[in-house]
């Protein structure tokens, strides 16, 4: 039988702005929509793309450094960052660093230059590894966030994936290397979105983080060995495969047991109120959805939460 959705759940039964332990965070690339969704009752930005505002710049990074045009991508970038943490000052806001795929990445302007033509984009040369074998770009985002943490403290950081523990080691270095120290109001956080971040999880808190998300789309890819972008497949792509349920209730206990963030961005926990629930169950410390899926997943959040707290002796 398949899972019930969002879509075929009744509305919320109330209209009064609920309270949730679990926090509830949106996800986000769009800056004009800073101002409407800030409005929202949500706990902040749990993903803010970096894709759609350096996409808007439409010149490739690297033909901008090639040019010496630097501060066109950091201006723009800054100017995107500013406007949502100033409209959800003092909440937090999580950037995800780029991950742009080569595919993507040679569609913009000067792309072609500088990108391999690669046969799987999706498993290439992306997220982490891409920051350590080349680190202008992961650099010219930095100095914006720097920039941007000037007034507003608000701004996190999260780096999308890693594959291995000594890549996360490097990167911290990269970033303290800029002059981004991890702090009460500075937190970094890593995606989950690999097996190997499941299976490592201890070793890769070990190295310092301070929260984590699970990126389930790409997770549920891998776990799976299901390309979610390909039709031919695209039936038996299961979020809530058993497969992917164990990872995702050790990612969440995991992180319990080291006392930091786990959250949880993916397409899933806006489908799914089965899911939701789940994670709540396990703990999970925070929810990000997309904008249209944010008062269903507080109601079941909600509801979860009261029939857990009547179930305590």
């Amino acid at each position: 039988m398949p899972a019930q959705t969002f879509q075929e759940k009744p509305p919320p039964t109330t209209q009064r702005p609920l309270k949730t332990a679990t926090k509830i965070y949106v996800n986000l690339a769009e800056p004009e929509l800073a101002t409407e969704i800030a409005q929202k009752n949500v706990e902040g930005v749990g993903l803010l793309r970096a894709e759609f505002m350096l996409a808007e710049i439409g010149v490739h990074p690297k033909k901008l450094i090639h040019d010496g045009k630097q501060k066109v991508f950091i201006n723009h970038l800054v100017k995107g960052l500013r406007t949502f943490c100033e409209q959800f000052a003092p909440r937090p806001v999580v950037y995800r660093a780029t991950d742009f795929k080569t595919n993507e990445y040679r569609n913009l302007n000067g792309g072609k230059a500088f990108e391999p033509e690669e046969a799987n984009p999706m498993l290439g040369y992306r997220g982490a590894y891409r920051y350590l074998s080349d680190p202008a770009i992961f650099e010219l985002e930095l100095e914006a966030i720097k920039k941007v943490r000037q007034d507003f403290k608000n701004l996190y950081l999260m780096i999308p994936f890693v594959h291995m523990p000594w890549e996360l080691a490097e990167i911290k270095k990269i970033i303290a290397s800029c002059g981004l120290l991890r702090s009460p109001t500075f937190k970094l956080w890593m995606m989950v979105e690999i097996p190997s971040n499941v299976i490592l999880l201890e070793d890769f808190i070990k190295v310092g983080i301070d929260g984590v998300s699970i990126g389930s789309n790409d997770l549920t890819m891998l776990i799976l060995g299901i390309d979610r972008d390909n039709s031919e497949v695209a039936p038996i792509f299961n979020e809530q495969d058993p497969a992917v349920m164990w990872a995702l209730e050790k990612v969440v206990k995991t992180c319990h047991k080291y006392k930091i963030t786990s959250s949880i961005c993916g397409q899933a926990v806006s489908t799914y109120p089965d899911l939701v629930e789940k994670l709540v169950e396990w703990g999970i410390t925070s929810i990000s959805v997309n904008p249209d899926a944010i008062d269903q997943v507080r109601e079941v959040v909600y509801e979860t939460e009261k029939r857990w707290l009547k179930s305590l002796p």
